[in-house]
């Protein structure tokens, strides 16, 4: 089986590819990832993003399985990214605040072999997430966890964030920021992939990084 690349830093992606029980290298793409404020059609964007992040690293590697996601949250037609500062952070969460908003994880795999790309999918799974209404307090305390500021819509799923939510319609891993159900399907798919023996508890998947 070919060596396996995952084309981000995210701790979050990392753990769940884990999941596969396949050793893989972690290659951040490092390409511009500033958004714009609105658009009409996020799927198409986020498409374009995973795409760009899996042929920036697509040259360093002959044979191997690029993997690479963007996540985006949805409001309306407004994008909410990574917000840079504790004011942006409580703008993003009051919005969100008593509403149903749309994640959108857009998952790119690339294929090389002999120095060639040879297959590329692309997918855009959405989920619905509903937002309990938020008090000031509340807010102020998220923001205080430290939390918002390296995720999009400042908040994740997956730790202090879940106290924030209160529905989830659809993937829940796709919130988190990797969709594992359509992950598994094009695996299945671009090589013939099979879950394997589990590791025992405690016993990680080995992976390297490439700065």
């Amino acid at each position: 089986m070919c060596e396996w690349v995952l084309a981000s830093a995210s701790p979050r992606r990392q753990a769940l590819l884990k999941l596969f029980g396949q050793p893989f290298r972690v290659h951040p793409a490092g390409i511009d990832e500033r958004l714009p404020e609105t658009t009409s059609r996020p799927a198409l964007l986020g498409k374009k993003l995973a795409r760009a992040k899996a042929e920036a690293v697509a040259p360093y590697y002959s044979d191997a399985l690029i993997i690479a996601a963007d996540t985006l949250v949805v409001v309306g037609n407004r994008i909410l990214g990574k917000p840079a500062d504790a004011g942006e952070a409580a703008a993003m969460l009051k919005m969100l605040s008593g509403r149903t908003h749309t994640v959108i994880t857009s998952l790119c795999l690339l294929l090389r072999q002999n120095g060639h790309t040879v297959r590329l999918t692309l997918d855009a799974p959405r989920t619905r997430v509903r937002f309990r209404p938020l008090t000031d307090e509340w807010i102020t305390w998220y923001i205080q966890t430290g939390e918002p500021f390296d995720k999009a819509g400042a908040y994740g799923i997956q730790e202090y964030g879940a106290l924030l939510v209160e529905a989830v319609y659809g993937c829940y891993f796709n919130v988190v920021g990797l969709p594992l159900a359509t992950l598994a399907q094009r695996l299945e798919e671009l090589l013939g992939w099979k879950p394997t023996t589990p590791p025992a508890p405690g016993e990680a998947t080995r992976t390297s990084i490439r700065a």
